[in-house]
């Protein structure tokens, strides 16, 4: 049987999309920026669907990329990470509240400027996992697509900041371990904790199921019955571009030129919490005798999950890297919601909101 013409031409929709995200995955990761094998296929699924050849990502697929990327977060997590925690937790406890403090009020500021919905505003500026925060934000009714532009706009430039104060420090790099050796029964539990996970997440309705779900089932399965969570490289990238596909092929060119109107307030606000937390980092430096690239690192704003790997690659102290940001990711995930619907509150109003919600969209 042959395929018709609409056949063909969704196989070449396909095909370009996986061209070009190859292409734009592999120039972000040759500008060494963490997020590229998400970056990548999110950018190359913007310019595909502001052209009118947008493809539809099953529902299936995208939920279940986004299990296996819960199941890789609580793949970082270790007991030495709680231990690291308890025997400085001041220490902690103030970095996570000063950069949780900054974020907050900026995001606040953000939504009194009149450019953005309030919920938006303020998930876009929440500094955990910028993958986490994206998805989560379209659960407590924010504009994804704007959530996901604040969030990975503040990926790149923690991750440019990180590797001049890594150069100005003269901080060596640390090797890049691509071989890995897997065990097939970690492998299979993982994904099948993924999988399974991300469907129960959602058959329950909870907000984000199918991360949050996985998440925390790969979390009691590592810490609490110490069995064996590992994930192949090449899985985690398909995750990481079907979630940049899922998102990627939501935008519209008006959104795309509403980001574009938005951008310098953004990026001043962005700028402005990166500079804060380096004033948080210079005193947890001196408070906790770390160098001064872990303490950036540890009170950096770019989210769990994109730090963890820079830190990978560089000569820091990676657990007291991971403890900080584990620190404040969960507490994101806890008091976001509520801190969100606050500051909604306080700020211009239902009238402003949907205003804004309305230019967003188009």
């Amino acid at each position: 049987m042959k395929a018709g013409p609409a056949a063909w031409l969704l196989a070449g929709r396909w095909g370009a999309l996986a061209l070009l995200s190859l292409v734009f995955g592999t120039l972000l990761a040759a500008l060494r920026l963490p997020a590229a094998p998400l970056l990548g296929p999110l950018g190359a699924a913007v310019v595909l669907a502001t052209r009118g050849s947008a493809v539809r990502i099953p529902r299936w697929a995208f939920l279940g990329a986004q299990g296996v990327v819960g199941v890789m977060i609580a793949s970082y997590l270790s007991t030495s990470i709680f231990h690291e925690m308890a025997a400085s937790w001041p220490v902690f406890v103030a970095g996570t509240f000063s950069t949780l403090s900054a974020a907050a009020l900026l995001g606040w500021l953000l939504t009194r400027s009149r450019l953005l919905p309030g919920n938006t505003a303020i998930w876009g500026s929440s500094p955990g996992a910028a993958t986490v925060m994206t998805l989560m934000a379209e659960s407590y009714g924010a504009d994804m697509r704007l959530v996901a532009f604040m969030q990975y706009l503040r990926v790149a430039c923690c991750a440019v900041i990180a590797a001049v104060v890594a150069r100005v420090a003269g901080t060596p790099s640390a090797p890049l371990v691509v071989a890995q050796t897997l065990s097939w029964q970690g492998a299979l539990l993982a994904l099948v904790i993924a999988l399974a996970g991300s469907a129960l997440g959602t058959r329950l309705r909870v907000p984000a199921g199918g991360l949050l779900v996985p998440m925390g089932i790969g979390m009691a399965a590592r810490l609490g019955a110490h069995l064996p969570i590992e994930q192949p490289h090449l899985l985690l990238v398909a995750a990481y571009a079907l979630v940049g596909w899922g998102i990627g092929m939501r935008f519209t060119p008006d959104v795309l030129a509403y980001a574009g109107r938005v951008f310098p307030r953004v990026l001043g606000s962005i700028l402005a919490l990166i500079t804060v937390c380096g004033g948080f980092a210079l005193v947890l430096a001196r408070l906790a005798h770390v160098d001064m690239l872990t303490a950036y690192l540890a009170t950096s704003p770019g989210g769990a999950d994109s730090v963890s790997i820079i830190a990978s690659t560089t000569k820091v102290d990676m657990p007291f890297v991971i403890a900080m940001q584990v620190a404040r990711f969960f507490c994101v995930l806890v008091t976001g919601p509520a801190l969100a619907r606050f500051l909604s509150r306080r700020s211009s109003g239902k009238g402003q909101h949907d205003m804004s919600r309305k230019q967003a969209k188009g």
